[in-house]
């Protein structure tokens, strides 16, 4: 590491020297990779690992590209800057790691206010922030062309957007609050009467389902989430996300004050990215980038003291699906406002908008579709050969 506190990182080098002088090494074919990783995963939850969802994720990585990417967020980490060593000069923040365009929604703050914006923060960790930009114009990229929209599927044009709105972000970072502001977004994704009833015959359905117990420190985590005074709790297994699967997942309702409530209670790792430079047990960030001061965030969604990640459900609290977004993400430039949204997480610390504005000065304008364009050759390389080679079961 450098005097300074900048990491190095050599040009062309098969081996970069990360903070805490740790090192990667040169990437494993993605079999391997996949290997690697899921045994780390099995000592990080001991007898918790839901095998049945992590052959639901290997499955559902062989369905496009932009799902492989949502699956793989630990080789990203190992990739990409043995890739761009360039973008990994960059100044580092407090990052969310997987961005993606699937990765924002809505929910209530603690005024009861509507806001959009990035709802997942599992990978969140210290990191150049020019791979948030990276990752974001990528998978707007890959949805976009995999969801049959190939024509709107310009790198450049997506590349752009991010880049204006983030730059927008840095000079006046501020929430989406949708109670008043951004009538479109409000009018395209607050839920709607047939949301709604799909939302409770689901959480209905399965709650009355056979399942086996809850394990003792996520029915504690979600009994301390819970409202006071709250009744008739159950409880049920959860399969949801794409690359979280694998992670267990477990779901009370119960009835408080006339109504149902729900709460989720899921297990959660160090981010991928601290995995990929080798670090065992770094502390997680969850909290610290939730209630950034540039944020209006959710109020449930919180680390419980058991390590267990807690957050409500409800038809307004839930991600924005490409099924949702589609063509809409170009007719209302929303890959800018994902962009903004980026810097109101990255601005966190005092110093940083004035560094990474002047960062993105000396880059100029092509820097992130030249990257995005290296990117996607990689994964479509991956990609394929996931689709041709057959991960060994992890070693334990």
């Amino acid at each position: 590491m450098a005097s300074d506190g900048k990491w190095l990182f050599p040009r062309g080098a098969h081996a970069l020297r990360f903070l805490h002088d740790t090192r990667i090494d040169p990437p494993m074919n993605i079999a391997d990779s996949t290997s690697a990783y899921e045994a780390w995963l099995h000592r990080q939850l001991p007898g918790e690992v839901v095998e049945a969802d992590l052959s639901r994720k290997h499955a559902r990585m062989r369905s496009g590209r932009f799902v492989f990417l949502r699956a793989t967020y630990w080789r990203w980490a190992e990739v990409m800057p043995t890739l761009l060593p360039e973008l990994a000069t960059a100044p580092s923040v407090l990052a969310v790691g997987d961005v993606h365009v699937e990765n924002f929604g809505t929910w209530r703050d603690a005024d009861g206010r509507l806001v959009w914006g990035l709802n997942d923060f599992d990978e969140a960790f210290e990191m150049p922030y020019a791979f948030d930009l990276l990752r974001l114009a990528v998978s707007g990229f890959l949805g976009l062309a995999d969801g049959g929209d190939p024509s709107l599927a310009s790198l450049a044009s997506i590349c752009d957007s991010v880049l204006k709105g983030y730059a927008a972000g840095l000079a006046r970072p501020r929430p989406y609050v949708l109670d008043r502001d951004h009538t479109r977004m409000r009018a395209r994704f607050v839920a709607t009467e047939d949301d709604r009833t799909a939302f409770w015959q689901k959480m209905e359905k399965n709650a009355a389902a056979a399942h086996d117990a809850v394990p003792e420190r996520f029915r504690m985590a979600l009994d301390r989430a819970l409202p006071e005074g709250a009744t008739a709790v159950q409880y049920w297994p959860r399969t949801a996300g794409v690359g979280s699967l694998g992670r267990p997942r477990w779901v009370a309702s119960a009835q408080w004050q006339g109504g149902p409530v729900v709460r989720e209670a899921k297990g959660v790792v160090t981010s991928g990215w601290a995995y990929a430079r080798g670090l065992e047990q770094p502390p997680l960030r969850i909290d610290a980038i939730v209630r950034g001061r540039h944020r209006a965030s959710d109020p449930w969604y919180r680390l419980d003291a058991d390590g267990v990640l807690v957050r409500r459900l409800s038809p307004n609290n839930h991600k924005i699906e490409m099924d949702v977004l589609g063509r809409w993400i170009f007719e209302h430039d929303l890959l800018a406002d994902m962009g903004r949204e980026v810097a109101n997480t990255h601005l966190s610390d005092d110093g940083a908008a004035a560094a990474i504005a002047a960062d993105l000065a000396r880059r100029g304008t092509r820097w992130l579709a030249d990257a995005a364009g290296i990117a996607v050759k990689s994964i479509d390389a991956d990609f394929a050969d996931w689709n041709r080679l057959r991960p060994a079961p992890p070693k334990r």
